[in-house]
């Protein structure tokens, strides 16, 4: 329930802050007594498709910590939290990045990383996956979320779901408002959109989304196995990993958050393969073979 209600109200903070930017720019006003402003409706779906995302990205961090319940390790209170800190140093070493922060939370077996940059990211854990996993197996995961920083992936993934937003807010709107002009081509007497164009652009917007969610979720599932293979560099070997692997083959992991999805190392597949953002992990196996 808790996430449920932090998701609702983030969202609707969002559409806010967007509404506001919007309106203060004066691009929410693309629907003119002319027609359909393409160039100003472009820009409303550019700041409403590329600020929700980049919004998303800023708190990512924050939002990580609060729907996860993960605790930052500032002072190890164990030799299991020594052995994280001392672990995501060295594989940072090597990556050339900047020390992250790290996070433990209780779950079932998963971890994940974010942030907003390279220079401000979080490298989560949870007690199932440290618990069931032997040091190295669990050494390779922490590579594997090292390996997505180093990769930029949290950006990129950003800037693909900008894009996409963006075209899907654009098209619908445009769709909307032709089928509107079409079912209204002999009324002369009304002026402006109608129920056609909000019903219209509504449908449109779920039906592109669906398209759009393909599209992210490919990306996703790309950005898996560049993670594996930067997780077999930094481990010096692609056998830890494939080993890790094959242990969450064999285990219970519970999906993060809807939001986090794409972040964890691993992930409900999906009720259909183009939806899903992790790979099948034998696929992830035999690509580690191939790259030996």
């Amino acid at each position: 329930m808790k996430r449920v209600l932090l998701f609702l109200a983030t969202n609707l903070a969002v559409m806010l802050v967007l509404s506001v930017v919007t309106s203060l720019l004066g691009v929410n006003k693309f629907l003119t007594a002319n027609g359909l402003n393409l160039g100003m409706l472009l820009a409303f779906s550019a700041v409403i498709g590329f600020g929700g995302s980049f919004i998303s990205l800023l708190m990512s961090k924050t939002m990580a910590k609060w729907s996860t319940g993960a605790r930052v390790i500032e002072s190890p209170s164990s030799s299991t939290e020594v052995w994280l800190l001392d672990t995501v140093a060295r594989l940072a070493e090597r990556a050339q990045l900047p020390m992250p922060e790290v996070a433990i939370y209780d779950g079932e077996p998963n971890a994940f990383a974010t942030g907003a940059s390279k220079n401000s990211s979080l490298v989560a854990v949870s007690t199932g996956l440290l618990q069931s996993m032997t040091r190295e197996e669990a050494e390779a995961v922490l590579a594997h979320e090292v390996a997505h920083i180093a990769n930029g992936d949290m950006v990129t993934l950003t800037l693909i779901q900008g894009v996409v937003n963006t075209f899907v807010i654009f098209l619908s709107r445009v769709v909307g408002y032709l089928v509107d002009s079409f079912l209204r081509r002999n009324d002369q007497e009304s002026s402006g959109p109608g129920i056609g164009y909000m019903v219209t652009s509504f449908i449109c917007e779920i039906v592109f989304g669906i398209l759009a969610s393909i599209i992210v979720a490919w990306f996703s599932r790309r950005r898996e196995f560049r993670a594996d293979a930067g997780a077999a560099q930094l481990m010096r070997s692609p056998l830890p990993m494939q080993n890790a692997l094959r242990r969450l083959g064999s285990l219970h992991t519970e999906p993060l958050p809807q939001s986090m999805a794409a972040s964890g190392i691993a992930g409900g597949q999906g009720w259909m393969a183009l939806f899903s953002t992790h790979p099948p992990l034998e696929e992830r196996i035999a690509a580690l073979d191939q790259a030996r």
